[in-house]
């Protein structure tokens, strides 16, 4: 009870008091970033909260300038909407009254002002964020077309989603997660297009999040979004690119932006949402359709084909003879099974070395691990020549699939089969498929199916999603957003 009420605590109308109690809970004096800077104003006594590296210091030194060039009789006679409305030259105020509002503000990088016999406080949005620009993202670089990105910094973000969308309709409601965090969560959305439900459902179960801090930002709020599963596939989409959040927005779909993070969260989101890419939609329709299918050939491929060839080499009679070179000539000492799941790992751990190796190693780190698993493996026997390639086989189809959750997703769908196939042979792989296949159906993404429109059936959609449809021909929003307009012309 306590807690709630210092949290709820009103400022006073003596400056003193306010001061010795925020310094006392900001730590002034022992926290070196956060400073307050005491000055008279006439005879009214003025301290000035700030973070270092957040307060913008060209900013902060001219509004003092104009404030020390104030005079008593200036101010005379309710001094704070003598500042707020006419001496302080910022666009940007507010008034808050609760220390906590005040604390909030400011350690976000925003500048407070607390003045005695008021008690109210002013506020100064004249932060300065650490920020990168915005480069295009790694996992979904494209040769034609834009090449920003996200960044960190959640205004960025919402800036280059309305340089794309300049419609007064669209949305960007914000909140805070997280009670030592205090990280800013905004769900975008266009008015008249998205599901109304699911704008209430995603904003409920946001404020319904009772966590100290989401340091893990987007990941961490899409836990608490979804709720607690086993599952090993994306229940929504990621992406880094302004241009695919805006078509997803237009589309109905609702937004997830989280400071600190340059991942926007797509909802809903079906299995077919994470095999599409943007490079296809910057071809002309025939070459976006052979793109798509090349696609999914190399997701097939990483799923399939390891499991299949294993089967066949352990039954060489269900090789037909002109596929006869399929098999394997020295099976070496070690077990397929064995080698199979030996190169699972090793693979996870060169990915891992790749991505934890500092640049200026990293050409030696795959030469290391080129001819240790390239050639001194196989000539000792730990590993045949054929695993190797049809490894290689999977891994490239693996990275060729759009979204990286999907595709470690995929990995361990890849050893489940493997391991099926190595114990139950024909059985395995037939009831291994059957159980993934029957698990995606009864997936569900915040009330979608999963597997839409395989399943249920919708030929419409479908045939969008196996050829590529050029833009005229898209009348309609897709059905599965359940828009208020589905009509886009």
């Amino acid at each position: 009870m306590t807690q709630v009420t210092e949290k709820r605590r009103p400022l006073s109308d003596r400056v003193d008091e306010n001061k010795e109690y925020l310094n006392d809970r900001l730590g002034v004096g022992t926290s070196f970033d956060i400073g307050a800077h005491e000055f008279f104003i006439g005879s009214t006594k003025v301290v000035l909260y700030y973070i270092n590296g957040f307060a913008d210091s060209h900013l902060v030194s001219q509004i003092m300038r104009e404030l020390n060039d104030l005079r008593g009789r200036d101010v005379q006679n309710n001094i704070i909407d003598h500042l707020f409305y006419k001496y302080i030259p910022y666009f940007q105020l507010e008034k808050v009254s609760k220390t906590d509002e005040f604390m909030d503000k400011l350690l976000v990088g925003q500048i407070g002002l607390i003045i005695d016999h008021s008690s109210d406080a002013i506020i100064m949005d004249a932060k300065v964020l650490p920020v990168r620009s915005p480069q295009e993202p790694d996992t979904e670089r494209i040769v034609r077309g834009a090449h920003d990105g996200f960044t960190e910094v959640l205004v960025i973000n919402t800036v280059l989603t309305r340089r794309r969308i300049r419609d007064e309709r669209l949305r960007f409601e914000i909140m805070r997660i997280g009670e030592r965090t205090k990280t800013d969560v905004a769900v975008a959305y266009l008015q008249d297009v998205a599901n109304e439900k699911l704008v209430d459902t995603l904003k409920e179960r946001l404020q319904n999040i009772q966590i100290d801090g989401i340091p893990m930002a987007e990941k961490t709020v899409e836990e608490f979004i979804i709720g607690k599963t086993f599952n090993p596939f994306p229940l929504v989409r990621y992406t880094e690119r302004p241009d695919v959040a805006a078509v997803h927005l237009l589309e109905g779909h609702v937004l997830i932006y989280v400071d600190n993070s340059p991942s926007v969260m797509i909802t809903p989101s079906t299995y077919f949402h994470h095999v599409q890419h943007a490079e296809e939609y910057r071809q002309t329709p025939v070459v976006g359709a052979y793109l798509r299918w090349v696609r999914f050939f190399g997701i097939f491929a990483s799923i399939f084909v390891l499991p299949i060839w294993l089967l066949l080499v352990m039954h060489p009679s269900m090789i037909p003879e002109p596929l006869h070179f399929l098999g394997i000539k020295d099976k070496g000492s070690i077990p397929l099974l064995a080698q199979f799941l030996m190169a699972e790992v090793g693979l996870d751990l060169m990915r891992m070395a790749a991505i934890h190796t500092p640049a200026p190693l990293s050409i030696a780190m795959g030469l290391l691990a080129a001819t240790l698993v390239g050639d001194i493996a196989i000539k000792v026997g730990l590993f045949a020549p054929e695993v190797i390639l049809y490894l290689a086989i999977a891994a490239v189809g693996m990275y060729a699939t759009p979204s990286y959750e999907l595709s470690l997703a995929n990995r361990l769908v890849r050893i489940f089969l493997i391991l099926m196939v190595g114990f139950f042979s024909t059985p395995g792989l037939m009831i291994g498929f059957t159980v993934v296949l029957v698990g995606l159906a009864t997936t569900r993404s915040l009330d979608t199916p999963y597997l839409w429109p395989f399943i249920p059936f919708n030929y419409k959609a479908f045939k969008d999603i196996m050829v590529r449809i050029a833009a005229p021909s898209k009348n309609n929003r897709p059905s599965i957003v359940r828009s208020q307009n589905s009509s886009r012309q």
